[in-house]
């Protein structure tokens, strides 16, 4: 429970934050609320007792990847409301941040325009170079002393199969590959219906649930209000003329929102990933199948939800609910899981693989379990410790 219930940070009193680490840990202050926001909190507060006791459900501030205040190069949210068509004082944080940070180093070089198909290895099994296509279909290949692979689950363990199979000729199948389910879940908040919004706000979720459900498992929801998201689908989708339309959403425009609720997962044999040598290129053949019973277990969830929207004076009407199928959460993990004991096709707990000797992964391919959390601050977290504790 802890682990979901740690990267939300509720304002209040010390008995709020009891299973919750809080937002401001004197590091980053929290960005301003919008008012939807603002008022869900609200509601929350007036109805902790029941929401914490009766639905098990903790709801707060949640951890966003933005700068609050100045920091180096980089300039605080000012408000502008271009999250969503890129943030123009880089506050919100894209790998392009780091790469940019890489760049300043001497010893660093970046190549640019390349795509890495496979390493190859030396007789005694360990990577000596990385073979990648450029522009126009030409094959660069560079050595390597050691490689760390962090192109994403699916990408880093394709590349590895690829290697593995052009070493050997052997096609090696992955097991245990894990996918958080995502239910899209629209809601109307009752108290803002008729009210203004305003688009100089932060545009991505700034609240977040933990919901604690009757197996003990955690269930972790995002909270996004609508702001400046294209609004056009919504007009679309109503059984009106454009003027119509028009007029409607905005009458329900500040009031709506949605909660993005993600789902954890295990590894399991059944579930696996290997490529598909009959075809060139070789091509990536994923098999996957949930839980028995997941049917079950998705409606028990989203009634919840929608029982806990209730209590926050939110309607979210059943038919507009959305599982988005398998695969679709890009939140891939566990082909090659970190573990004590050694055995073949897993990692040491430092990101090392135990079948090539110079290779590590430093993204989701080595997760053992995957929580029902986006993984953004664990991956650069995890990929952080690895190179601090073995480079």
């Amino acid at each position: 429970y802890s682990r979901v219930a740690a990267t939300i940070g509720v304002s209040g009193t010390k008995d709020d934050m009891a299973a919750v680490f809080p937002y401001h840990d004197g590091l980053m202050e929290p960005l301003r609320l919008d008012e939807h926001s603002a008022i869900l909190l609200d509601s929350y507060r007036r109805r902790r007792s029941l929401l914490n006791e009766k639905l098990h459900c903790l709801m707060g501030r949640a951890r966003v990847a933005v700068l609050s205040r100045d920091m180096g190069s980089r300039k605080a949210c000012d408000y502008s409301g271009r999250c969503l068509w890129g943030c123009p004082s880089q506050a919100f944080y894209t790998p392009s941040v780091t790469l940019a940070e890489c760049r300043t180093f001497p010893s660093f070089q970046y190549c640019s325009g390349l795509y890495v198909d496979h390493f190859r290895m030396d007789s005694g099994g360990r990577v000596r170079s990385v073979v990648a296509s450029g522009r126009g279909g030409q094959t660069r290949e560079i050595d390597a002393g050691s490689l760390v692979l962090a192109a994403g689950t699916l990408c880093s363990a394709r590349i590895f199969l690829e290697s593995v199979y052009r070493d050997c000729g052997k096609a090696t199948e992955l097991r245990g590959v894990m996918d958080n389910r995502q239910i899209l879940m629209p809601f109307v908040n009752m108290r803002m219906l008729g009210r203004p919004w305003s688009a100089e706000t932060y545009q991505y979720h700034q609240l977040a649930m933990a919901v604690r459900m009757d197996s003990g498992e955690p269930i972790h929801g995002l909270v996004t209000t609508l702001k400046t998201a294209l609004i056009h689908p919504l007009v679309q989708a109503l059984p009106f003329d454009l003027g119509t339309g028009v007029s409607a959403i905005r009458g329900v425009h500040g009031a709506l929102g949605m909660v993005n609720i993600n789902l954890p997962d295990h590894r399991r044999e059944e579930n696996s990933i290997a490529l598909d040598t009959t075809c060139t290129p070789h091509r990536l053949v994923i098999h996957y199948r949930p839980e028995n019973g997941e049917a079950e277990r998705l409606r028990h969830i989203i009634a919840t939800f929608r029982k806990i929207l209730l209590k926050l004076k939110c309607f979210a009407p059943q038919r507009t609910i959305h599982v988005r199928p398998m695969g679709a959460s890009v939140h891939y993990a566990g082909t090659l899981p970190m573990t004590i004991e050694s055995s073949p096709w897993t990692c040491t707990p430092q990101g090392a693989s135990r079948d090539v000797e110079n290779l590590y992964f430093a993204d989701g391919t080595t997760f053992p379990d995957l929580p029902a959390k986006n993984l953004t601050f664990t991956l650069m977290a995890n990929a952080t410790r690895i190179a601090e504790e073995t480079f």
